[in-house]
């Protein structure tokens, strides 16, 4: 059996280095806001090639504070309508909602899957001020056309980098979370940088926004017991920090083998049942999924567990059939519709071997 996923494989190339920082964090006994999650925060920054960056507890609260800063910063008011991707994984729409913001749910690219800048464009009212770019599956959205909406019309523009960690523009050096006015990370623990629990973070180059985002996501508190602004407690913790520490420095090695096997299902995949994602040989993708399309995803399902091989859909439900959405169940969004009826995401990850990698593409080329 390939699994889809072998947490326990990628993990396990760490145990030393976590039992000796679990250690640590024990002696120490600074659980909260200690020094790993400073030293994460500065590592991530520099990684990123930001300013700035915060730890928060989780995706989701990193998008839902950056939404929220603008608010209290009077950037953003309670009713203003956010551009987001009809196609993309919850979290997304909710943190619009949390923040008191209202979505508008637009179709992607048919080829990458993304966020379409030309529908976009047309969504476009006095009304929307933001646009959320999600970067799914691993591939940057289109930015420099949303930087063009963006300056055109006056908006902000923010990252959903939650799938991206490390994916960059080569010809200007640029990486997932200095692409925008904010970005926010997931690292759960499936991402690429993925955490032992749950954890977020947010990069920015906004100083004003920076410090907003670091008193929301503490109680709206510099100071203990002193609250500046009503705030959330969303705080990455201390001992996540170190590992993510500790992971962060394999994560270019680990998305280098990523896109190794992402080139090699490309090259060995020949099957016109099978539609491929689309990948230009950049670093533009680091394939935290590797999605194919595919005419009756039942009956391929079928056929990948009687071979043996492992998958996942992403996402079997578009966000505008959710009964948690059922505002939204009126929409007409056919590409999307589409979209999460027949892609299912094939194995991959940094521990895969080349064995594993050509069974999976013998498999696939047999059906």
């Amino acid at each position: 059996m390939i699994k889809f996923l072998d947490l326990h494989k990628i993990n396990n190339r760490f145990r030393d280095a976590f039992e000796t920082s679990f250690n640590n964090s024990l002696d120490a006994s600074h659980f909260i806001l200690g020094s790993n999650v400073s030293r994460f925060e500065n590592e991530f920054a520099r990684y990123c090639g930001t300013k700035h960056c915060v730890g928060t507890a989780n995706g989701l609260d990193a998008l839902t504070l950056i939404l929220k800063s603008y608010i209290e910063l009077g950037k953003l008011h309670e009713g203003d309508k956010v551009i987001v991707p009809a196609n993309t994984f919850i979290a997304t729409i909710l943190s619009v909602l949390h923040a008191g913001l209202e979505p508008v749910l637009v179709e992607p690219n048919p080829e990458t899957y993304n966020l379409s800048p030309e529908y976009t464009e047309k969504a476009l009212t006095k009304d929307v001020k933001a646009i959320v770019m999600v970067h799914l599956y691993g591939q940057l959205a289109n930015v420099d056309s949303f930087k063009k909406l963006k300056d055109k019309y006056g908006l902000l523009l923010i990252e959903d980098a939650a799938q991206a960690h490390g994916a960059g523009i080569n010809a200007k050096g640029l990486k997932a979370g200095n692409l925008a006015d904010a970005a926010a990370f997931s690292f759960y623990p499936s991402k690429n940088l993925g955490a032992l629990g749950d954890g977020g973070a947010i990069t920015t180059n906004d100083s004003e926004l920076y410090n907003t985002i670091s008193l929301l996501r503490n109680y709206g508190s510099k100071e203990k017991y002193k609250n500046e602004i009503i705030g959330f407690n969303s705080r990455l913790d201390d001992l996540q920090a170190d590992f993510l520490s500790i992971k962060l420095k394999a994560l270019d090695a680990d998305n280098e083998r990523r896109r190794v096997i992402a080139k090699t299902y490309l090259n060995g995949v020949k099957n016109a049942k099978l539609k491929l994602p689309h990948y230009d040989s950049t670093n533009n993708h680091v394939f935290y999924a590797f999605v194919i399309k595919v005419a009756d995803r039942d009956d391929f399902i079928d056929f990948l567990d009687q071979n043996n091989i492992g998958w996942l859909i992403h996402y079997p439900v578009p966000p505008h059939k959710q009964n948690a959405l059922c505002r939204f169940s009126d929409l007409k969004l056919p590409l999307t519709e589409q979209i999460h009826k027949r892609v299912i995401s094939l194995p991959i990850s940094p521990v895969m071997t080349d064995d594993e990698v050509q069974e999976v593409i013998e498999v696939l080329n047999k059906y």
